[in-house]
């Protein structure tokens, strides 16, 4: 029998790569992909024809303050930060990429604060 560890990361990727082969970001709509640990969220948009990250952020990042709050409530500022981020890249359109995990959550948190800061899915 295999190691179940062994069989959840093949699990998450056979997740990633199916979301992977739908999505994909271009220099006027790049995708916006979330990652997430126990503590920290993390996002970036990404530019898929270049192969460039145009911008990042995470929770834990130096040029982010978060106020008081839970884990989802932060995600949401980070979401709203990253939109500004990115509206001053000129971007105003983005592809979310939510990766292996449901859009729940931490993750879903993170999509409604980029469409509260204005940037268009």
């Amino acid at each position: 029998m295999a190691d179940k560890n062994i069989l959840k990361q093949k699990q998450a990727a056979r997740r990633r790569m199916r979301v992977r082969n739908i999505v994909s970001g271009t220099g006027e709509r790049p995708r916006l992909t979330v990652a997430k640990s126990l503590k920290h969220v993390f996002v970036q948009l990404i530019d898929d024809e270049r192969g460039v990250t145009l911008v990042g952020l995470a929770s834990n990042s130096a040029s982010f303050e978060a106020a008081k709050g839970n884990k989802s409530a932060i995600a949401k500022q980070v979401g709203q930060k990253i939109a500004e981020l990115a509206k001053t890249k000129g971007i105003e359109s983005v592809v979310f990429d939510r990766n292996q995990y449901r859009f729940h959550g931490r993750i879903k948190a993170v999509a409604d604060g980029a469409r509260e800061g204005g940037l268009k899915f």
